[in-house]
């Protein structure tokens, strides 16, 4: 298992790109996005547990029931949501695609991400889909990824390789988030590729098994969004042998789109609105797996802690609080934290109470960029990490006139 270069290009048989379509008024950056597989794909896709949800989400799941996808558009800037005509524009949108393609509109997934609640026009679709088509290349991951950003100050790629039967295997991502992030998928935009051959109930659980522990652990604000989802397409290029069980091969495939997830989790949320720091909530030694993962969601979410992260204010006690109110079964008495970073770890709590540190290397250790909050609970062997950010005066900043 090898990280390369690629994104969601680096499997066989799959072109992207991104253009300007006139949705947004900025000229010079892209608004929409397109992925393309050569041949048709198996597919799976989860989608936000908030009750309203974008019109593209309806419609893809719609396409979907048949568990196959050769194609994903995506535009950012203006998302279809809380739109009278919104399923409209979203099949017009796939219709208009398919011509182009020459491919069945209900093999495309559609999605969209921006401002919520503006009136969307098609026009924008109609002038913009047959060049972007015209577009597609094998190198186009990075423009895809520039297309479906909205306040992200970094495109979010990542591909891995890996070998599945004696055939060498790859499978890439693209995702956006930065806002509006929070766990119980979904979460942000994720568009995952592959070339392994698989079935689409396979891939489905894969899928849906691997965001309990990546996805649905990131969290940025505490909003979960209207809009998003998590797509994963594979078109069997590679030529192994077609997983349609549990076995050793599925194992490898796991492995692979865990690595690939955890990756652009890190990324998502190391990149949250107005954030300076990654952090990382580690919870260890748990009576249980649900248990751990309430306590590190609870801390990574907790906006005291956050905005403590952002201060670099080893202030433990704001820890122990969000563990507190989580709700988890635990025994505060035995409670250890921690904080880690490039600059070392320093021990700052002690079975549920403060112990002696040093400020001055516990400041040291937190003015860096990527921050490990460590939480023992010595009560068990199970454990659950979640990832979030530092909270920052640009976060209201940037939410303050989001709209206008």
């Amino acid at each position: 298992m090898k990280f390369i270069e690629g994104g969601v290009t680096a499997a066989k048989g799959f072109l992207a790109t991104g253009i300007h379509c006139g949705i947004r008024k900025n000229r010079s950056k892209r608004d929409l996005a397109l992925i393309y597989s050569t041949t048709l794909c198996t597919a799976s896709a989860v989608y936000t547990t908030n009750l309203v949800k974008g019109a593209p989400l309806l419609v893809t799941k719609e396409h979907l029931k048949d568990g196959h996808a050769q194609a994903v558009i995506c535009n950012s800037g203006n998302a279809n949501t809380c739109n009278w005509n919104g399923a409209q524009i979203a099949e017009e949108t796939c219709e208009i695609l398919a011509k182009e393609l020459n491919i069945p509109s209900n093999n495309i997934v559609v999605a969209s991400t921006g401002v919520i609640g503006q009136l969307m026009d098609i026009e924008p679709f109609k002038v913009g889909i047959p060049p972007l088509v015209k577009a597609l290349n094998e190198n186009g991951s990075d423009e895809a990824a520039e297309g479906i950003m909205t306040t992200d100050t970094i495109k979010k790629e990542v591909a891995v390789e890996f070998e599945i039967g004696g055939k060498t295997c790859k499978m890439g991502g693209i995702a956006k988030g930065s806002g509006m992030i929070h766990p119980n998928m979904a979460t942000m935009l994720v568009f995952i590729t592959s070339d392994v051959a698989i079935s689409s109930e396979m891939l489905d659980k894969a899928l849906k098994n691997d965001i309990k522990n990546t996805f649905n652990m990131v969290s940025v604000d505490g909003d979960t969004s209207t809009n998003d989802m998590v797509t994963v397409l594979a078109n069997g290029q590679a030529g192994n042998r077609v997983i349609d069980k549990d076995d050793e091969d599925f194992k490898t495939f796991m492995k692979a789109l865990n690595t690939l997830t955890i990756s652009l989790c890190r990324k998502i949320a190391g990149d949250g609105e107005g954030a300076t720091k990654l952090l990382e909530c580690v919870v260890t030694c748990a009576s249980s797996e649900e248990i751990a993962k309430v306590v590190a969601k609870s801390v990574i979410t907790s906006s005291l802690t956050k905005a403590a992260m952002f201060g670099a204010d080893a202030n433990w006690g704001r820890v122990l609080c969000a563990i507190g109110y989580s709700g988890a079964n635990v025994d505060v008495n035995k409670i250890d934290v921690s904080f880690k970073s490039v600059k070392g770890t320093i021990e700052v709590c002690k079975n549920g109470a403060g112990i002696d540190f040093s400020e001055e290397i516990a400041k040291e250790i937190l003015l860096e960029k990527e921050i490990d909050i460590l939480v023992n609970l010595n009560s068990g062997y199970e454990k659950a990490t979640a990832w979030g950010c530092d909270l920052t005066y640009d976060y209201v900043r940037i939410n303050g006139d989001y709209r206008t």
